[in-house]
């Protein structure tokens, strides 16, 4: 049994970035309530002081999935309710980048966690997928409208309606994460990420995100609005004034 005092999100602080590390070893990290107000208190301070999020598990698991003992007691109204779907949705919403480093299992709740990132990585003993028909209830925190988007419709369509678990190779051919590093590696990997997001403009980073979260009906004067508040920003000209000086060198 897990100790009830244990953090299911144990959260470390740095000036550029967050890191979130799903900590629920005994039940492989299945994603709780506690789990869920965790993250809706992560969400809510990077809200206020946005910084690149990154996701991560422990002893070689992202997460296995929803808590079944608690899902299995839920009904209509919690359904209704959307606990995990909200959680997922506010991750997703976060102005700076979120980068999901999966290691193991990534499995129903779980990957649906991870779909909701920006960018995903994984080690050679990444399983990832949705195993919910087989549990009598659907994929309903995300995945049947963000997996499509991510894998197109045929392939999440498979996932989904069959229940097929990924492997590392698989998911990256399909496009669901982008590199695979050894386990001992993904976390410094993950860092590299945040050190090259890091480099950029902060405010055309959070813009750039903004603009690929827009329907494809809002472009593309969603992009020419954004543009013309960062023509006018004094970063925009000190860096470009830098690369000019560099190159004139």
């Amino acid at each position: 049994m897990p100790v009830p005092n244990e953090l299911p999100l144990v959260v470390e602080r740095r000036a550029d970035r967050v890191v979130a590390t799903l900590s629920r070893p005994a039940v492989r990290n299945a994603i709780d309530q506690r789990t869920i107000d965790a993250l809706h208190d992560v969400c809510a301070e990077l809200e206020r002081d946005p910084r690149t999020l990154i996701l991560t598990g422990t002893d070689g698991v992202f997460a296995s999935g929803a808590d079944i003992a608690q899902l299995r007691e839920r009904g209509a109204a919690d359904a209704r309710r959307g606990i995990n779907t909200r959680a997922f949705q506010r991750v997703r919403d976060l102005p700076m980048p979120v980068i999901a480093a999966i290691d193991g299992y990534a499995l129903g709740g779980g990957a649906e966690l991870a779909y909701a990132a920006d960018i995903r990585i994984g080690t050679p003993r990444l399983q990832i997928g949705n195993p919910e028909t087989g549990l009598g209830i659907i994929a309903a925190a995300g995945a049947t409208w963000r997996l499509r988007e991510i894998v197109g419709d045929g392939r999440a369509s498979e996932m989904l309606l069959t229940g097929r678990i990924l492997d590392a190779a698989t998911a990256v051919e399909w496009g669901l994460v982008s590199s695979l590093f050894e386990p001992g590696d993904l976390l410094a990997a993950a860092h590299a990420l945040a050190d090259r997001i890091a480099r950029n403009d902060p405010l055309a980073t959070r813009h750039t995100k903004t603009a690929l979260l827009a329907p494809r009906a809002a472009h593309p004067e969603i992009d020419l609005e954004l543009q013309a508040e960062l023509f006018e920003s004094p970063e925009k000209r000190r860096r470009m004034t830098a690369f000019l000086d560099r190159r004139g060198r």
